[in-house]
């Protein structure tokens, strides 16, 4: 390739875009192409960097805001893989709360650094479930309305719409669900895959390496009402430290799993709808061997996507959590959880070495175009 791919997969929280970053990064790296990964969070110390470096990809972090806030962070680390690694293909995983992203990233990039990426076009996961539920299909816990107006509005921009994780629907929930996408999105490409379980994947790949952006593309966006939403939100990320203080060892896998269902209950206990829930423990020392739990529902059971092969005897614990909700609720939760599952019921000593919980602020793209 002559220009790097740059392949921007958006989507709301908890859609699967991690999963399938990961998946795409594999399919890459079997057929010989080089690939850098771009992660990005309101916040520090993210789950999605621990998990891309567990597989040993080359992958560098925006923290701090969204890629559209973030823009020339956002070519100062594409520089800094090219220096590194020269890929043939960098995967940039946007902030899952995060829209308008062709006019304040796709189009920049195409329009300032041309001659260096080729854009594809920009495309949005879904998560069909939570998908049933926001556009009315299904009965079942909804986010209020500036942060549904989000989730459209990501739907709106996407030149490709990907239904991800149809392992968990039924035929006619899928049908039900293409039907409405296609009905009120109809510019929009439709692929169906489970990146969880590796199925459908080739198409859609295929299609964002050889497809270009549609520059014509535009939507409008009430800023106000996209701040209001995002600011609806709490965030939470926190690391800790912790160990066996007798020098035994630990499950670690039932130590996350546990701690997940915690979070859970008590977010349940208030009403809280979880967005996304993701947690990774690194042995010390070890930072390709990790266990990893999400949770994309308050009435979902958590799912251990990555396990430890053998006890452990001190870790690194990553904690990401997003729910529609007051950010001080989720810092309380968090504190009680760790005193419940690590110190009592699995004894463990545990230190906290970084903590963070806020609302996003109001989005402030760097670059906004909306013609060529």
């Amino acid at each position: 390739m002559d220009k790097a791919r740059y392949i921007m997969i958006g989507g709301f929280l908890g859609a699967g875009k991690t999963t399938s970053i990961q998946r795409f990064a594999e399919h890459l790296d079997a057929r010989g192409l080089k690939v850098g990964l771009i992660t990005n969070d309101q916040g520090a110390g993210l789950v999605d960097s621990a998990l891309a470096r567990s597989k040993n990809f080359p992958v560098e972090e925006i923290s701090g805001g969204c890629f559209c806030c973030r823009f020339n962070s956002l070519v100062d680390a594409a520089t800094n893989l090219t220096h590194e690694t020269r890929p043939d293909v960098f995967l940039a995983e946007p902030v899952g709360s995060c829209t308008d992203l062709v006019a304040t990233v796709s189009l920049p990039l195409q329009k300032i650094y041309g001659d260096a990426y080729r854009v594809a076009p920009l495309c949005v996961l879904v998560d069909p479930i939570r998908a049933l539920r926001v556009l009315g299909l299904e009965e079942g816990k909804r986010f209020s309305e500036n942060v549904r107006y989000i989730y459209l509005k990501q739907l709106e921009e996407a030149e490709v719409i990907v239904i991800n994780k149809t392992d968990l629907v039924d035929a006619a929930q899928l049908e039900l669900l293409r039907g409405a996408l296609k009905k009120n999105f109809p510019e929009a490409k439709i692929e169906e895959v489970s990146a969880r379980n590796g199925e459908h994947l080739e198409d859609w790949f295929a299609r964002m390496l050889e497809e270009e952006m549609d520059v014509s593309r535009f939507m409008e966006v009430d800023y106000a009402r996209y701040g209001e939403g995002e600011a609806l939100l709490g965030w939470l990320n926190c690391t800790l430290e912790v160990a066996e203080p007798d020098g035994g060892e630990f499950d670690g896998n039932a130590l996350v799993s546990d701690l997940a269902v915690a979070l859970r209950d008590r977010m349940a206990a208030q009403s809280v709808e979880v967005a996304h829930l993701k947690m990774t423990l690194n042995p010390v020392g070890e930072p390709y061997e990790v266990a990893a739990v999400n949770l994309v529902r308050t009435d979902q059971s958590p799912e251990l996507s990555h396990r430890l092969v053998d006890p452990i005897d001190e870790g690194e614990l990553l904690v990401n959590m997003r729910c529609e909700a007051d950010p001080d609720i989720l810092d309380a939760a968090t504190r009680e959880a760790f005193i419940s599952v690590i110190e009592e019921r699995f004894s463990l000593s545990c230190e906290e070495t970084h903590r963070e919980h806020f609302r996003p602020g109001q989005p402030n793209p760097t670059h906004r175009m909306t013609e060529v």
